[in-house]
């Protein structure tokens, strides 16, 4: 935290009940029937991408197993909402180093098919982002090289990168290409810590299910 670097924490969570009983089967049997807002889309960025309602049988089946398209569960209010899925997850003793009470710990879903990506954007708060299922591609950049990441201009996604990083436009966006950054796979019972204003690019290279913890 105090030279405000990312880490991977290892062996944090392994004894949470969600490492040994999460499946697409539990989450059918627990929360099939649940109506929840789905993504859907590739990314947010992306023009055709909207928000819908559907039961959690259903995206499992559309999103998941027949993979017609990509869709994404990211979800603030699903642990309220699914309180069995709240009782497999702990808030990590690492967020009672922050500033803030434990009320204003924000605890978040992210359940997707491969190919789900969150574009390069940065956030207001610490993050701790724990893989339950699956593995994600990650990268990483420090908030000094934000001029080199092009931000968009509009105050709706001023936190959000315009540069598609895997496939840069480099004669649009010629100072991304010296932008220093460090990556990894964040594979099941890993927990990566990402600083406050931490710029990060996540593309899910399985069928996913995170845990992330916003803090201050």
């Amino acid at each position: 935290m105090i030279p405000t670097k990312p880490v991977i924490l290892e062996g944090i969570v392994d004894h949470w009940p969600c490492m040994k009983k999460w499946s697409l089967d539990y989450l059918r049997q627990i929360a099939g029937c649940r109506t929840v807002p789905v993504e859907v889309g590739s990314r947010y960025t992306d023009e055709e991408w909207s928000q819908t309602l559907m039961t959690v049988n259903d995206f499992i089946d559309q999103y998941i197993v027949n993979k017609n398209s990509i869709g994404y569960l990211a979800q603030h209010q699903l642990f309220d909402q699914i309180p069995e899925l709240k009782q497999d997850i702990c808030i990590p003793d690492y967020c009672s180093l922050g500033e803030g009470e434990e009320d204003n710990i924000t605890i978040n879903a992210w359940f997707g098919p491969e190919g789900t990506i969150s574009p390069l954007h940065q956030d207001p708060q610490q993050n701790f982002l724990v893989q339950v299922i699956g593995r994600k591609y990650i990268r990483l950049y420090s908030p000094q090289e934000s001029e080199n990441l092009y931000p968009h201009e509009t105050q709706i996604l001023h936190n959000t990168s315009q540069v598609d990083v895997e496939d840069p436009d480099l004669v649009k966006f010629p100072k991304f290409e010296r932008a220093a950054f460090q990556a990894c796979i964040l594979t099941p019972g890993q927990v990566l810590f990402i600083p406050v204003k931490y710029w990060h690019y996540v593309r899910s290279l399985d069928v996913s299910f995170s845990v992330s913890f916003w803090w201050l």
